[in-house]
């Protein structure tokens, strides 16, 4: 069975928004036709107009039918980017939107894109996620629409949002995966040498990144040295003492400039360098509680299922990818 998918084009839409998404379903699709099935995604692009549509960046792309002309569709996919405001301001577009989503069995947005899909109302009363930078200015601006700040994408009942930009492939990948299963999904998700396939509950942040970002004061050498060194025990005691610090005020004042507790860091650096750890393939928790300074794999399971929500094998089965047959 062919899924036919409308892709709403409008100007300076991100292009990644739209050829990330439609990366994976054409490759999808190739797969599946190799194997001589009858089946996979047809793309169609549809916009305000018929005619050139310029991308952000410049990037033309042609359409060729008005929103909604091609009748029904599996999906209904709106990508985001800086040109969302002037389309959603753009007289009939919103009416345009929200009557081609009556004749989708799915509606997908990438980024931004869900402010689109906010305002043409279809997000009321749902959970939904965007790009976290704008997920403020659109909570305040359509406040029937509970936006998670956090989640990389959200599926609420027929309605699939997804956060920043590159996560868009990630929703499509686990869409590919709802449509015709994991191994498949795991196979475009090789070809396009991603991950397969980061779960929708995963930050949009990199928390690696973030604490770098708290430590570029005095804490900044401590950090990089408890980075080296997540086998010590790496007590209150020990941060204080490779700080010049009271043990007294070290707890007060590392407290006071990044918002967490030393107990708290130290838990967070260690489940981040589990995470790194298991995402590269290593299979081995009692190695992985080992080397993270967790020592027993069942102390670290217990702080990776309350960080995470999962525990860490569940989590190895999110980025498992078998070798092609």
């Amino acid at each position: 069975m062919i899924k036919k998918i409308e892709v709403i084009l409008f100007n300076n839409a991100l292009p990644l928004d739209v050829t990330g998404p439609t990366s994976v379903f054409s490759t999808a699709s190739k797969l599946l036709q190799a194997k001589n099935v009858d089946c996979g995604y047809q793309l169609n692009y549809t916009g305000l107009d018929v005619g050139q549509v310029n991308l952000d960046g410049d990037l033309p792309m042609w359409v060729t039918k008005r929103i909604g002309e091609i009748g029904d569709v599996d999906m209904l996919l709106v990508p985001g980017g800086l040109g969302v405001d002037d389309f959603i301001d753009t007289k009939g577009a919103v009416e345009a939107v929200r009557a081609a989503a009556k004749k989708a069995r799915r509606i997908v947005s990438v980024c931004t894109g869900a402010g689109i899909l906010a305002a043409a109302g279809l997000l009321n009363g749902r959970r939904a996620t965007t790009h976290w930078r704008s997920a403020e200015k659109f909570t305040n601006a359509y406040p029937e629409v509970s936006f998670d700040t956090d989640a990389l994408y959200q599926k609420d009942g027929n309605i699939y949002t997804s956060a920043g930009v590159s996560t868009g492939i990630d929703l499509a990948l686990s869409i590919v995966e709802e449509d015709w299963g994991r191994e498949l999904a795991m196979q475009v998700a090789r070809i396009l040498v991603v991950y397969y396939c980061r779960p929708g509950w995963q930050t949009q942040f990199s928390p690696p990144l973030e604490m770098q970002a708290n430590f570029k004061g005095r804490f900044a050498a401590l950090h990089e040295w408890v980075l080296q060194h997540l086998t010590y025990k790496l007590s209150v005691e020990e941060l204080a003492d490779e700080a010049g610090m009271s043990p007294r005020n070290f707890a007060r004042v590392f407290t006071m400039e990044t918002g967490m507790t030393p107990a708290k860091y130290v838990e967070g650096v260690r489940l981040e360098h589990v995470r790194t750890m298991l995402e590269a393939g290593e299979c081995d928790l009692d190695h992985v509680a080992s080397i993270s300074g967790f020592k027993r794999e069942e102390r670290m399971r217990q702080a990776f299922k309350r960080k995470f929500g999962i525990s860490p094998r569940e989590y190895i089965s999110h980025f498992a990818v078998t070798e092609e047959k």
